[in-house]
């Protein structure tokens, strides 16, 4: 499948490694022009600018903390001064925070988690949206995850924020339909990012993780990213106020696989 992003402007949060690393280099190399957000990692989003650079693709990099209201709003204005517009936002940055029941949980830590993995989106679609309607047409891409629905004891801030995104999604959708708006979740399962290599690369670890996916394999980056294109182009032009699971059939509670 021609996923053709040409001349679209593109701004991608937490984008220094990871997914968003990836989804940045796959929008650039069909076409896409970059905004690359980093939170703490100036060098590393560089390198991955002159990467994406050095295969003629335009990108720059942008410093902001997505949890804070006004920093996302320097950052919006810099990619307008830059590109007179967007056309694409991926939310990206997120962490899933210290592991803890809730009753033992850090106050603080847990709206840490919460404000970055949901205000966060928030915050950027608000931005994005007051030049998206005014054009009439835009996409927002949220990343959220199997735990949008799978709970996940020990990260309850995690698990909320991402069902909380997927509402959001949906009901952004609903506000921007009749403006020609497209707002969708993509929910990424275990995938082997160099976050995780202490599970995947424990041949222990890599068995649990792996009986809890009927597909019986990790996912690798580069699917994320060609799902999260295909997403944001006009090959997807009726899909919007949903999500794509991108998991293995993980979301499918692959323990009930044998009868449970």
């Amino acid at each position: 499948m021609n996923i053709n992003l040409k001349g679209k402007r593109a701004l991608i949060t937490g984008a220094s490694s990871g997914l968003g690393e990836i989804i940045a280099k796959e929008f650039a190399a069909d076409g896409a022009k970059i905004g690359l957000n980093y939170h703490s990692h100036p060098d590393a989003a560089e390198k991955i600018a002159s990467n994406i650079r050095e295969k003629g693709a335009e990108v720059f990099t942008l410093q902001s903390d997505v949890s804070d209201a006004k920093s996302v709003e320097a950052m919006f204005e810099k990619f307008i001064k830059q590109y007179g517009g967007i056309d694409i936002l991926v939310n990206n940055a997120g962490i899933d925070g210290n592991r803890a029941l809730v009753w033992e949980s850090d106050i603080s830590e847990w709206e840490k988690v919460v404000k970055i993995n949901l205000f966060g989106p928030y915050y950027c679609a608000r931005e994005a949206l007051k030049y998206m309607v005014v054009q009439k047409s835009g996409v927002i891409l949220n990343m959220t995850s199997v735990h949008e629905n799978i709970p996940w004891s020990g990260y309850s801030g995690y698990a909320a924020a991402k069902a909380g995104l997927s509402m959001l999604t949906k009901t952004i959708a609903q506000e921007v339909g009749s403006s020609g708006i497209r707002v969708m979740s993509l929910a990424p399962g275990a995938i082997k990012t160099p976050i995780n290599q202490s599970v995947w690369g424990n041949a222990n670890t890599l068995a649990d993780l792996i009986d809890k996916i009927p597909y019986g394999r990790l996912g690798e980056r580069e699917e994320v990213a060609k799902a999260a294109a295909f997403l944001v182009s006009e090959n997807a032009s009726y899909i919007t106020g949903s999500t794509l699971f991108v998991d293995g059939a993980m979301i499918d509670y692959a323990n009930f696989t044998h009868g449970g």
